[in-house]
């Protein structure tokens, strides 16, 4: 396993499996911050852009389908939508509700995971 623990590589297979979901439902600008140095929040955000409301919705049931979360948040509307699987955060966003949060600039201390 290299760098990581045994619950730390469980962590990042899992982050890769959600990456690769949001790809297979055309996930856009999908980016991944670790956190677990900057908060306690969470270990990890992974962020991705949909281009509609129904977008979003379909990738946010998509990844239920195969990853059932602890908690979501936001998917009446489908503008924001937060799935909550413990130490692993997914935010899919409209592109102009993306930007207006600034989700990467807010958490700019945190380091961009690149897989």
């Amino acid at each position: 396993m290299g760098e990581y623990s045994e619950g730390e590589f469980k962590e990042m297979e899992e982050v890769k499996r959600i990456k690769e979901l949001l790809e297979e439902k055309k996930g856009e600008n999908i980016v991944i911050l670790d956190l677990s140095e900057v908060s306690n929040l969470a270990h990890y955000f992974i962020i991705a852009s949909a281009n509609s409301p129904v977008h979003a919705k379909a990738m946010a049931e998509y990844l239920m389908e195969k990853i059932p979360p602890e908690h979501t948040e936001g998917f009446e509307h489908g503008r924001w939508i937060l799935l909550d699987y413990g130490e692993i955060i997914v935010h899919i966003f409209l592109p102009e509700v993306r930007e207006y949060y600034s989700l990467e600039w807010l958490w700019s201390d945190a380091k961009r995971v690149e897989l």
